[in-house]
């Protein structure tokens, strides 16, 4: 609250009811200068192409390999057994040297641990396999969202 000083004959007890808004838009400017500075940074992205998603069942061609991967780690190449890590990469070694060659589908249980899922891949890609994709099973009741 403010006095009126030097009032033409006016009451002195009178009080100024005027609201001082000085302090509410210097707050205002301050915070419009901040979103100004802080929106550009937080809203920019790295610009990347990202890939389209499509719907489409699996093929299973004959010429194709499917590797499974159980819980504990143990790989069979089309329900065949392999004995060991060596045999694997002799038989991807053969599958890689076909024209054309063929694709590899991975299956892993899922409780499987990252490290067989990761030996797999790896081994596929020392062998130069060019293809390899991962089967999974769509979660329950998902056909009938996109309805």
């Amino acid at each position: 609250m403010a006095l009126g000083i030097g009032s033409d004959g006016a009451d002195e007890d009178e009080l100024m009811s005027a609201i001082n808004t000085t302090p509410l838009v210097d707050v205002m400017l301050v915070l419009l200068i901040v979103f100004l500075i802080a929106i550009p940074v937080a809203i920019e992205t790295v610009p990347v192409r990202l890939p389209r998603a499509s719907n489409v069942a699996t093929q299973t061609k004959p010429e194709n390999v499917i590797l499974a991967v159980d819980r504990d780690g143990s790989i069979f190449w089309n329900s065949e057994k392999m004995a060991d890590r060596a045999m694997l990469l002799r038989r991807l070694d053969e599958v890689a040297a076909r024209k054309p060659q063929p694709e590899i589908h991975v299956r892993g249980d899922r409780d499987t641990r990252f490290e067989f899922m990761g030996r797999v891949m790896a081994a596929c890609a020392r062998a130069g396999i060019g293809k390899v994709a991962f089967i999974t099973e769509p979660e329950a009741g998902a056909g009938e969202e996109a309805r």
